[in-house]
């Protein structure tokens, strides 16, 4: 039987992937629809869930991130207030006496025990994204190797700078199989794309916070 993991604010399923590659049966929660997430789903308020965490044997957060992108900025001087969920979510994980993950981008109040990239997976994205965990072990990382003009999938578009770069190569965007390919995911349309983290970060986490090197479940210690 397969470890079960559960990954809260799932939207579309970008983590949730990763968990499935790395050996869960995994279940997403979110508050919103998800027509097109490809496990199990459930249509909840993530921190107060249908059932109970401690069900699971691995547990994934991404609690909204727009309080502290770089991207919604505008609208934060503008007046718009964007809810922190970190405090709460990481009190339900602790209770739950669980493994778990909490991501969130560079500037959140997640504790950065791994930081990940795009690019240390081969992929066009640099997308930064930290983790909290409450694994004590080390991660080791491979270095960040950004490529001249990295492939931008976020909401407001390709970002000025990248823009003149594909410019001086004689285009004006992306393509949507670029976008795809770059993350890692197909399954998605271009807004949920804009705010899911590649596959490749919750599987590489996942198998090395819950799996020993032979693939067997570790305990929390």
């Amino acid at each position: 039987m397969k470890p079960k993991a559960l990954d809260l604010f799932c939207g579309a399923g970008g983590a949730s992937m990763g968990l499935h590659r790395a050996g869960f049966d995994v279940t997403g929660v979110d508050i919103a629809p998800q027509p097109r997430y490809p496990f199990r789903f459930v249509q909840a308020d993530a921190l107060q869930t249908p059932f109970q965490l401690c069900d699971f044997d691995f547990i994934w957060a991404s609690p909204p991130c727009q309080a502290f992108t770089v991207a919604s900025q505008v609208h934060r001087k503008n007046g718009k207030v964007y809810p922190n969920l970190i405090p709460q979510t990481r009190s339900i994980l602790q209770a739950s006496g669980k493994l778990y993950v909490i991501e969130n981008v560079l500037g959140s109040p997640v504790r950065c025990d791994v930081m990940l990239c795009g690019s240390m997976f081969g992929l066009g994205v640099v997308r930064h994204r930290i983790f909290e965990t409450n694994f004590p072990g080390l991660i080791m990382v491979r270095p960040c190797q950004h490529p001249e003009i990295p492939v931008t999938v976020c909401g407001d578009g390709t970002p000025s700078w990248v823009r003149k770069r594909l410019i001086a190569k004689g285009r004006k965007s992306f393509t949507s199989e670029e976008n795809r390919n770059a993350m890692g995911i197909d399954w998605t349309n271009r807004k949920e794309l804009s705010q899911a983290i590649p596959p490749a970060y919750s599987e590489f986490l996942a198998r090395n916070i819950f799996f020993d090197c032979e693939n067997q479940p570790k305990s929390l210690r």
